[in-house]
């Protein structure tokens, strides 16, 4: 039996089934009992200007080309299902060349197959068409491999181009050396990972033939909490803290990501939707699990302070909206830094923190570790017993501040 056609809203459905097809095939029903063939391209997001916001946004980038192809929407006669199959098998294998030209398009959208490519062009090319919350490491991933080959003697003849075959292992073992040089804790290891991921799409898609970074890695103790964390104190010192020309919203947002444990993608992303203010709760979808944990779904109790800071819906009872419409993490970054510095704060403090803040402050305060864990959104308690060895380390930080005991 065929699988059942999911019509839209406008009259048309996708042919396509595979999640990776780029362009899709789909069809349109018309009034005249036919259906009408088109390509549905995804090219990304670019950034538009939102009038009833006054700001730019982030949009999708879509292209739609009709084939000028068309099916019988109801075949009766052995010739019209003979035509359908015959205008099916020439729109699939239009689709099949123009995927193709969009792979291998000069525009950069995807990645040539060429060997002869300067990995340093197809490393950018790659992060041009990247459409995930992580695409900010991707681009540090590159800016770093860059400038180990500009500060390494042996490869500063690759800083303009280098070849895929002029991997190798030895290069990449020097590179971690180097990554794990500049930065601390888990930051060496992200970056190298978005830097496999590169690598390793390159083979799929047959632009390198052997992988350099097989048998290289770099290990930390994922049980170590290595970011600076606020302290109670330190973030009421914070709160009471104000600058000039402070954004209120990086203000708002941070204060919630301290008292909620929430992330910077899901914090800029709430909307009044997310608050169920009935029941005082703030209900939500991790972006970084979204689609591959079943705990995804974070439900956060939300007292009155908390209420007060997110504030009521828009008048025209848009939920929709934005409650922290924030600038770049860039941006926000920038000001958080201004804000610990003049709060007198003397630690390296990230969006992040935030959540490590929580964490720890409430384990602290006597939850346990099966709560923080839910609160976190973690599926398990490994990535949430990090903060445990944190609260057994201020411990032993308090004990020891006390002065010696002389008998």
């Amino acid at each position: 039996m065929a699988a059942k056609k999911e019509i839209r809203s406008d009259n048309t459905y996708m042919i396509s089934t595979d999640d990776t097809d780029n362009p899709k095939l789909g069809a349109k029903i018309l009034s005249d009992g036919r259906e009408s063939l088109f390509l549905d391209y995804y090219f990304g997001y670019k950034m538009v200007y939102n009038e009833a916001k006054d700001k730019e946004v982030a949009k999708k980038d879509r292209k739609r080309e009709t084939l000028k192809l068309y099916l019988w929407q109801a075949p009766r006669t052995p010739l019209e299902r003979q035509q359908n199959k015959e205008m099916l098998e020439l729109a699939k294998k239009i689709r099949f060349e123009r995927g193709q030209e969009l792979l291998e398009s000069i525009e950069g959208y995807r990645l040539k197959k060429d060997r002869s490519i300067n990995f340093l062009d197809y490393f950018q090319s790659y992060i041009d068409s990247y459409t995930k919350t992580d695409i900010r490491m991707m681009q540090i991933a590159l800016q770093r491999f860059k400038d180990f080959l500009s500060e390494t003697p042996e490869y500063t003849k690759f800083v303009i181009s280098i070849k895929p075959e002029q991997l190798n292992k030895d290069m990449m073992i020097a590179f971690t050396e180097y990554l794990q040089g500049r930065s601390i804790g888990e930051g060496a290891k992200s970056i190298y990972q978005r830097f496999k991921k590169v690598i390793n799409y390159a083979i799929e898609h047959d632009a390198m033939i052997k992988n350099p970074c097989i048998g290289v890695s770099i290990r930390v103790d994922d049980q170590i909490l290595r970011k600076d964390v606020l302290s109670m104190e330190e973030a009421q010192t914070l709160i009471n803290t104000h600058y000039d020309n402070e954004n209120p919203n990086v203000r708002r947002a941070f204060i919630l990501s301290l008292y909620c444990g929430l992330r910077f993608c899901d914090v800029k992303e709430l909307t009044y939707k997310n608050v169920d203010y009935s029941n005082k709760l703030l209900k939500f979808e991790q972006n970084k699990t979204k689609g591959h944990s079943a705990a995804s779904g974070v439900v956060i109790p939300l007292n009155d302070g908390l209420l007060s800071l997110i504030g009521e819906p828009p008048a025209d009872g848009d939920k929709s909206t934005l409650i922290f419409p924030l600038p770049t993490y860039e941006s926000c970054l920038k000001s958080l830094k201004r804000w610990v510095k003049r709060a007198g704060i003397n630690k390296h403090i990230s969006w992040h923190c935030a959540r490590h803040s929580f964490a720890v402050n409430i384990l602290n305060n006597g939850a346990n570790i099966k709560t923080v864990a839910s609160l976190l959104g973690h599926s398990g308690l490994k990535h949430t017993e990090k903060y445990t060895r944190a609260v057994d380390r201020l411990k032993e930080d308090a004990i020891n501040s006390l002065p010696e005991l002389k008998l």
